[in-house]
Formats: C-alpha cells, sequence, structure tokens
C-alpha cells in the first residue's frame, strides 16, 4: 500500500515538477506575437475546413504519447512516428509548418514546433465552441522520432485494462482518461476502423451487443459490407463540428462509434465519469466539462517535455537542425 502511495506521490510531484519548468506567457519578451500568430495560422485554416480542428487535437495527443510533447510527431522519414500504423490519418501538419514558418521570419529560433502545436490544439477547441484555457509554454523540440515507439499510443481495440495502463504510464488516471477521450466529440474516423464492429464482432456474423440497434441500422447505411474503408464518419453524429458532451450521451446510450470509446460504459469507474458529463441538464454540465477538459489538457500537454537545454528549437519542424 506504501509503494502504491510512494508512486503515486511521485508520478503527482513530478507532473507538478514539469509544469513548474513549462510557464504561461513563455515568448512575451523573446516573441510577443507567438501565440496570436499561431491562433491566426489556426483561424485562417479553419474558416476553409472545420475538420482541421480535430486534426490538431489529434496531433498534440499523438505526440505526447510518443517521446513526450516535443514534436517528435512531426518529423519526416521512412522510420519516423508520424509513420506508424497508429498514426494512420494524421492531419494538420501544414498548419503547424505555416505557423512556424511565419514565426521564424519574425523570432528566428524561439518558438518550438512543440509549443506551437500545443497551442494550436487550444486554438482548435477554442474555435469549435469548445473551452480555451492557459497554455504554459517552454516545451523543447526532441531530435529522435521512431515509429518503432508508438506502439503505446491508444488503439480503438483496447479494453478498459489496456486504456487506463497507457494513460497512467503517462501519469493520466480514470479522470484524465475519460476526459480526454470526450475530444472524440469532434473527432472523425474511417470506417476500417469500426466495421469489425458492424458485422463479423464475434467471427460469426454477429454485429457487437453494445451498439444500439437504431444505431446499428444508420452505422451500416454510413459503412456498407465490404464498403469504401477510407469513408470518413463523425465521432459524435450527434453534433460533429460543435465541442460539446452529447459523445457521452452518445457512449451511455450505446451509440458509440470507437469500441475504444463504448468500452468506458462497460466499466464501473469510467463509467461513473461517463455519467457525470453525460448527465441531464445540457447547460450544468457542459460547464463541467468544459473546466475539466482544460485541465486534463494542462496535464497531458505537460507529459514527459523537454525544457531548459533539452533538445532543441528546430528551425524547420519536419526536420532535425
Amino acid at each position: 500500500m506504501g509503494d502504491i502511495w510512494l508512486g503515486s506521490l511521485t508520478i503527482f510531484m513530478t507532473i507538478m515538477v514539469v509544469q513548474g519548468q513549462l510557464k504561461t506567457g513563455f515568448y512575451s519578451s523573446s516573441c510577443p506575437n507567438a501565440e496570436a500568430t499561431v491562433r491566426s495560422t489556426v483561424e485562417s485554416y479553419f474558416n476553409k475546413d472545420p475538420t482541421i480542428a480535430p486534426g490538431l487535437l489529434r496531433l498534440h495527443f499523438h505526440d505526447c504519447f510518443v517521446q513526450g510533447c516535443d514534436g517528435s510527431v512531426l518529423i519526416q522519414g521512412s522510420s519516423a512516428e508520424r509513420n506508424a500504423f497508429p498514426n494512420t490519418g494524421l492531419r494538420g501538419f501544414e498548419v503547424i509548418e505555416d505557423a512556424k514558418s511565419q514565426l521564424e521570419a519574425k523570432c528566428p529560433g524561439v518558438v518550438s514546433c512543440a509549443d506551437i502545436l500545443a497551442l494550436a490544439a487550444r486554438d482548435a477547441v477554442d474555435l469549435s465552441d469548445g473551452p480555451s484555457w492557459s497554455v504554459p509554454t517552454g516545451r523543447r523540440d526532441g531530435r529522435i522520432s521512431l515509429s518503432s515507439q508508438a506502439s503505446n499510443l491508444p488503439s480503438p481495440l483496447d479494453p478498459i485494462s489496456v486504456q487506463r495502463k497507457k494513460f497512467s504510464d503517462k501519469g493520466l488516471d480514470d479522470h484524465d482518461l475519460v476526459t480526454l477521450v470526450g475530444a472524440h466529440t469532434i473527432g472523425q474516423t474511417e470506417c476500417r476502423f469500426f466495421s469489425y464492429r458492424l458485422y463479423n464482432f464475434t467471427t460469426t456474423g454477429n454485429s457487437d451487443p453494445t451498439i444500439n440497434q437504431d444505431f446499428l441500422d444508420q452505422l451500416q447505411t454510413l459503412c456498407p459490407n465490404k464498403g469504401d474503408g477510407l469513408k470518413r464518419v463523425s465521432l459524435d453524429q450527434d453534433s460533429p463540428a460543435k465541442f460539446d458532451v452529447s459523445f457521452f450521451k452518445n457512449v451511455r446510450d450505446g451509440n458509440a462509434i470507437l469500441e475504444s470509446d463504448q468500452r468506458l460504459w462497460g466499466d464501473p469507474d469510467t463509467q461513473s465519469i461517463v455519467q457525470k458529463y453525460a448527465g441531464n441538464i445540457r447547460g450544468l454540465l457542459g460547464i463541467r466539462f468544459d473546466y475539466e477538459f482544460r485541465k486534463a489538457m494542462v496535464k497531458l500537454s505537460s507529459v514527459e517535455v523537454k525544457t531548459g537545454t533539452e533538445g532543441e528549437i528546430r528551425r524547420v519542424c519536419s526536420k532535425v537542425n
């Protein structure tokens, strides 16, 4: 029991120390327009295609799970992590490169790609009618990016026990897990990542019994058997472009698209958190989710960051200096 308590304390202290190394307004003197530049860049892409918002959020999330939040997912190369299977369909690289090139013109060698990505994820949520928050900055860019290290990324096939382990390895608890998965309120996926739930879940041709029958019919229309596996589908069919709590109502009602999302309802600990967010009074519970999501994102974006003299400040986000 003492070991568990000490382990939890160590993780907590590590997060507190890391957040202490980062600070809000890190660039206020060295590059005063850094955050405004990222915001205007994200906004210009968002105005042309609002689905870039979940793309940027996922890009940041996937960055933080491998080597920490160090921009390593942005590096190009045949063996780089962005080419790993769990990173299939990652989007938004051009937004980060655009912001970076503008910032290099204004403040050469000052603003890290890792910070640009963390700021862009915040702005993407804000533009989707979600919450905004102060992003602690001061991350440095990593020099290592290996696809072989991406196996610890959460997968749509993961049972709760595996999801829990992958998050706890990053100092994130059940509450963080459910809260961060709530980002799927604006997320998208492809038919190939969940069609097995619709047609051959038990290898006898049956569908996943946890899917609401009416919703199953809807999904089978969207993704016909042996149809186009690359067809994109919104993870929240009720309000796909709005950052809200309807995703949690879907999980509660058997209307989650990814198996990993629906499994949140099958575990008593994660179910209670989903229920708290889903509730019945939309307004009040929306505010609570917004508040909790801000906290969880600050915690996520502080995972294993490089600060001080670690890493580097890349000149171009897709390659090390």
